[in-house]
């Protein structure tokens, strides 16, 4: 049975961007679902899949609401695909919960979806928790399927051979590009010590994108929510003398423009993975799998 379900009709699109973010693994912060959020905010919904075969509802389980000891409704994890145009780019947005299931055959299914609404260019939002600081510039590393193809100010990297956990979202980039479609990835690298979502990534996440197509993308009221996480996240660092003298060693860090290598990121990924996932209250560990 086919996993992805169009919609009819689908609307006319003009060689679109698929921009492409899943929650749990790579999404520090849920820095790379807000800011997908935020690009489909307003779309149509070009595509759906077929959750029941896809999601493991023991570990992501429905939200049920209950009003007054009556069971009301019941929210599903969903992922979908939907379509938007900002400035002059049509732009496609795959976004919702990792899928736990069917890796293969969805990314089949995927890549042929992408080669009937013609892609032009594929997209991958993710995060990575990183010993950065909250007070500085988030800084973002890119993938590229050919060389020239980021921005002049992404680092493509970082350098060497990393061995990791793929994402879906990597598993994906990797068989469009073979497609012969231009594919990047921007990954934002969020503060490990931040619990809950990090607009402020998102937000970089965003600007990236506009760079890359060309376009100034809508923020929505990503900056407002931005400034109270840091209010919150000041605070809280005020609070702890060893936080305190932490934060201040990783903004020194910064100042001298001394990023994290492969080796200290992948020192954050086995630490997360020895620390376990969070759920969505808590994205400390860099956003991985609801419990």
């Amino acid at each position: 049975m086919p996993l992805v379900h169009r919609a009819e009709p689908v609307p006319a699109l003009d060689a679109p961007v698929l921009v492409a973010a899943f929650d749990g693994w790579v999404d520090g912060g849920r820095a790379g679902t807000l800011a997908a959020e935020q690009l489909a905010d307003g779309g149509r919904t070009v595509a759906t899949f077929d959750g029941d075969a896809l999601f493991d509802y023991r570990a992501r389980r429905p939200a049920l609401d209950i009003v007054d000891g009556k069971l009301i409704d019941l929210d599903w994890q969903e992922l979908s695909l939907r379509a938007t145009r900002l400035g002059e780019r049509d732009i496609l947005v795959l976004t919702g919960p990792e899928p736990d299931f069917r890796w293969h055959q969805l990314t089949d299914e995927i890549v042929d979806l992408v080669g009937q609404l013609r892609v032009g260019s594929w997209v991958s939002l993710g995060a990575i928790p990183a010993t950065v600081a909250h007070t500085r510039p988030v800084p973002v590393l890119g993938t590229a399927s050919v060389a020239g193809l980021l921005p002049e100010d992404v680092t493509q990297g970082p350098a060497g051979h990393l061995r990791v956990p793929a994402a879906l979202l990597s598993v994906l980039e990797h068989a469009v590009a073979r497609e012969a479609i231009p594919a990047v990835g921007f990954f934002a690298q969020v503060p490990h010590y931040a619990s809950g979502a990090f607009p402020n990534g998102a937000i970089e996440l965003i600007r990236h994108v506009g760079r890359y197509i060309g376009v100034e993308l809508p923020l929505g009221d990503l900056p407002v929510r931005a400034l109270e996480t840091r209010a919150l996240l000041d605070a809280a660092v005020a609070a702890e003398e060893r936080t305190r003298e932490y934060v201040e060693r990783l903004e020194r860090m910064a100042d001298e423009a001394r990023l994290p290598s492969g080796d200290e990121l992948i020192a954050d990924i086995e630490r997360f993975l020895r620390e376990g996932g969070g759920d969505d209250g808590d994205t400390s560990d860099g956003g991985g799998r609801p419990n």
